[in-house]
């Protein structure tokens, strides 16, 4: 490839809209163009890299035993209508009405699609395994797009889809795909770690998260430092702080305390450590019992220094459709506004949850149900009715591993693929089944398996970047090389060597552009620096009459000196590496 008949256009500033720095050096790279909200054209550099991860994917898709086919964007609304998620999807599914008023939706996965097609394919035991994948656009209605290709609504992604005969053939096929995408992930040159996760709006049974690891990313990972262990914060199980409860040692007392509606306030007041107080949270479940609405009250307590986690709160029974007390709600059942909240003595009955730290508490402080006061000394048992108990908070640092083999750290990731054992959610809601070894129907187990290929894109520069632009692991790298001539259109002899390494290097395989844009050294470098080229190669006459070509690789703090003759070997071994 020669930059003058490539499309460069690489930019000194980047928009006012572009937040994080993957979204900066993009748009200033050239590499993405905005069309409209969330929505980008994938400019030549952009796509390079883009078909580059591509290839990976279907390098190692194919080695694993997937098979390839392509499913439409535009999918009617009758099979989501099946699964239920027509509905449950909600404002995110984009939705659509052809010109005899049949509803479609503007795909964001397609499990509904490619469960109809095996349906339709599939009849026996013996047509199974099999492993069908996809690599489509996708469209989201996110509420707020923003972070360039990191949560944009149109978007690339790799879809596969497994179906066995039983369990063990499914877990499987998993293994098999979790193993792939170890494998894509390496192959990328980017560092991941996979996590235990919540299956979420896909359903089905346990997953797992693959994550490039970077300081920027919005999602937490949590690990054992010394043993397999890794989750994300979602999914990570909070292990009791106390083994067992200790005895009350303290009577109740109700204690004035002004103006304190946080735990921070109270325990600054009282002069006491955070983790002496419980904070509560109202919360509302409404049902509908002889066609009339009916609400119940729950409250879960949590220790003053943990935080709320919502997906673990959904899955106590009982909570599934939960929601938040209004104030109304809150001062019919407590007698009192948000802040002073606490089991004892509430207006109305309550469903109590405590956390399994805050059950394991003696003599804790809690709100009295009272503007102003609190308790001091509360016990489990004495002076309020034992809790349900639940595991309800976020892990913190340091926390117990649930496999005990060490304590939890925590590290930030951004999540770029997801593997889930969906069993037979889809297959059972829409009647895909096939005949057995003795002849009788027996729903499919499924697995899927997602890979977000552009966001790649945005995850590879979060985790790769530096003062100067993007640094590009080479395997994605829209090119592998950039030969930057120094006064080629003035030199016969630079003209002459630049010509016969790129014609080298593109016989062994090197995916290489020259630059012939006859541009001043800094800009030329600039350029190929903010675009992020791992590999350069600088040709000049004052080098060729000693013999020499300048190598310098995107990380190398200088230029090392090449022999002309030896350049295109130490290319291939830097490749190599």
């Amino acid at each position: 490839m020669r930059a003058s008949r490539f499309f460069i256009s690489t930019q000194k500033e980047a928009p006012s809209d572009a937040e994080i720095v993957s979204h900066q050096l993009m748009m200033r790279a050239g590499m993405i163009k905005r069309l409209g909200s969330g929505i980008y054209t994938y400019m030549p550099t952009g796509l390079r890299v883009i078909r580059k991860v591509e290839a990976i994917i279907r390098d190692e898709m194919n080695k694993a035993g997937g098979i390839e086919l392509l499913m439409p964007l535009v999918q009617p609304a009758e099979l989501w209508q099946e699964t239920g998620r027509w509905d449950k999807m909600g404002p995110e599914l984009m939705r659509v009405k052809d010109r005899h008023g049949r509803e479609y939706a503007i795909q964001p996965t397609s499990e509904e699609v490619i469960t109809d097609v095996v349906r339709t394919e599939i009849k026996s035991y013996r047509q199974l395994p099999l492993n069908l994948y996809h690599i489509q656009t996708k469209f989201r209605d996110e509420r707020r797009p923003r972070f360039g290709l990191m949560r944009g609504r149109e978007f690339t992604m790799k879809d596969a889809y497994s179906f066995d005969r039983d369990l063990a053939g499914m877990q499987a096929s998993y293994k098999v795909m979790f193993d792939a995408y170890t494998a894509i992930f390496t192959r990328f040159g980017l560092k991941f770690r996979a996590v235990a996760a919540d299956n979420g709006a896909i359903g089905g049974t346990g997953s797992h998260e693959f994550h490039v690891i970077a300081s920027t990313g919005e999602d937490a990972l949590v690990y054992c430092p010394t043993s397999d262990f890794a989750a994300n914060m979602e999914a990570a199980e909070a292990m009791p702080l106390a083994a067992s409860r200790p005895a009350p040692g303290q009577e109740l007392t109700k204690t004035s305390t002004p103006g304190t509606t946080k735990c921070e306030q109270v325990a600054q007041l009282l002069g006491i450590e955070l983790s002496k107080t419980v904070k509560t949270i109202a919360l509302v479940v409404e049902k509908e019992v002889d066609g009339k609405k009916t609400t119940e009250n729950w409250m879960l307590l949590l220790r003053g220094d943990h935080e709320m986690n919502e997906v673990k709160v959904g899955k106590v029974p009982g909570l599934a459709n939960h929601r938040f007390a209004t104030e109304a709600e809150i001062l019919l059942c407590y007698g009192t506004l948000p802040g002073y909240l606490g089991p004892i003595g509430t207006k109305q009955p309550v469903t109590v949850v405590a956390d399994r730290s805050v059950a394991n508490m003696a003599d804790f402080v809690c709100g009295a149900n009272d503007k102003d006061f609190h308790y001091i000394g509360a016990n489990w048992g004495r002076d309020v009715a034992e809790p349900l108990v639940a595991d309800l908070r976020n892990v913190v640092e340091g926390d117990a591993s649930p496999d005990g083999k060490g304590v939890l750290a925590i590290e930030r990731g951004i999540e770029v693929g997801h593997v889930f054992q969906l069993g037979t959610a889809y297959s059972e809601s829409m009647k895909a089944t096939f005949l057995d070894e003795n002849g009788k129907p027996a729903p499919l187990q499924m697995g899927c398996y997602g890979i977000g290929v552009t966001r790649i894109l945005g995850a590879a520069i979060e985790q790769n970047y530096d003062d100067k632009g993007i640094v590009w692991p080479t395997a994605i790298a829209p090119f592998e090389v950039v030969l930057c001539p120094m006064g080629m259109d003035r030199s016969e002899m630079v003209k002459t060597e630049v010509e016969k390494l790129y014609a080298d290097l593109q016989a062994a395989g090197v995916d290489v552009i020259v630059d012939d844009r006859g541009l001043r050294p800094g800009a030329m470098f600039a350029d190929w620096e903010l675009i992020g080229v791992p590999h350069r190669v600088v040709i000049g006459e004052r080098g060729l009459k000693e013999g020499n070509l300048e190598y310098q690789g995107r990380r190398d703090a200088a230029a090392t000196a090449v022999p002309v003759a030896g350049m295109v070997e130490f290319i291939k071994g830097k490749l190599s590496q």
